[in-house]
């Protein structure tokens, strides 16, 4: 791009904003020129808003610290100086659904890493390399919203985002049924483990709405564009368990898959090897080089060795094998708080530039 965009994080004072913070810091498509949190921790320096709660292994970049951070209310304040926002607040979800239409109606585009308008029809929820063709609701959503510029897009949520890139390759053989049980870090929580020391030697069977976000979100991912809306798919019908386990980052899932027309297994090697995508051709900055990486050793991917694949962008799959009541099981791995978070949108705001959706105000 000849010019950076303006971008503002909302709620940069988190766990996501904080990996938005250390993603755009040097960014060659977008700079950042607002930082948006609550009421507390506005007129504070970011460097006074973040000093206790600074969760990043690297340090607050340099050129943020002395940043002032806005009160994330300030729609049309902040929209004047902004040619997009990056939104990860801690809201309930009616508050957040307003506070990002609000932004897009000033005519903000909204990458949003909440699921407040994940499920809504014309709000295109995106994995960059997966579905870039549901952004042909835009423009609909546009019309209902009465701009000409503002919208929002949504990232789908981390659990996901291991097993939906390994079956994708895979669709042309029409799965039917999967169960998914997935093993997610506490990062995706927010937590550290100084902060929930309860974790450590601990794994919890439950995370609150994670499941059902794990069955329905990949349908409308596998969807497509009808009548101006996102129809969801309705196969495969997908069975899910979410368990947090004492891991910092990076979620798993153990995945058992069956399908109509059940292919070899050199050929699904083959398929997730060979499979390429937008990002990966555009050569998008955060873009994998190799989106999807099987390892042939029987027990990887491990979480501390196999997270930060491809500087924790890429998917990590493992133990392919035939299943006494599935067709296949396997095992996949995703970096939560880059792929599954902050990094997923950041390479999405990437492919709207590169497809014209963006452009300085």
């Amino acid at each position: 791009m000849k010019k950076k965009l303006k971008v503002g994080i909302l709620g940069g004072t988190g766990f996501v904003g904080q990996r938005l913070v250390t993603l755009l810091a040097d960014h060659p498509f977008f700079y950042i020129e607002v930082i948006a949190a609550s009421e507390h921790s506005a007129g504070k320096s970011y460097h006074e808003a973040v000093e206790n709660k600074w969760k990043m292994n690297e340090p607050v970049p340099e050129g943020i610290k002395n940043i002032t951070v806005r009160n994330v209310s300030l729609v049309e304040k902040i929209s004047r100086d902004v040619d997009l926002v990056f939104c990860a607040v801690d809201m309930p979800g009616d508050q957040i659904r307003e506070i990002e239409e609000r932004y897009a109606k000033e005519e903000t585009p909204v990458i949003s890493n909440n699921s407040a308008h994940r499920l809504t029809p014309d709000v295109p929820m995106v994995i960059p390399e997966i579905n870039d063709g549901h952004f042909d609701v835009i423009a609909h959503q546009r019309k209902r919203l009465g701009t000409e510029y503002g919208f929002i897009v949504a990232k789908p949520n981390c659990s996901i985002q291991s097993y939906v890139p390994a079956i994708t390759p895979l669709m042309h053989f029409k799965p039917t049924k999967i169960l998914a049980c997935t093993y997610q870090a506490i990062s995706g929580a927010g937590k550290t483990f100084a902060d929930w020391p309860e974790m450590t030697d601990n794994v919890i069977p439950f995370i609150k709405g994670e499941e059902s976000k794990s069955e329905l979100e990949p349908l409308k991912i596998w969807g497509h564009v009808q009548d101006n809306i996102i129809e969801h798919a309705t196969m495969p019908v997908i069975s899910a368990q979410c368990i947090r386990v004492p891991v910092t980052e990076g979620h798993m899932a153990a995945v058992y898959v069956s399908f109509e027309s059940t292919p070899p297994k050199e050929t699904i090697l083959d398929l997730w090897q060979e499979y390429k995508s937008k990002p990966q051709l555009l050569n998008l900055p955060s873009a994998p080089r190799q989106f999807l990486t099987y390892c042939p050793e029987e027990n990887r991917p491990q979480t501390k060795c196999d997270r930060d694949k491809e500087k924790g962008m890429g998917i990590t799959i493992g133990r392919l094998r035939e299943d006494s009541l599935f067709d296949y099981k396997f095992v996949c791995l995703s970096h939560n708080t880059l792929r599954g978070a902050a990094g997923g949108s950041v390479l999405t705001a990437e492919l709207l530039a590169a497809e014209g959706y963006l452009k300085s105000k």
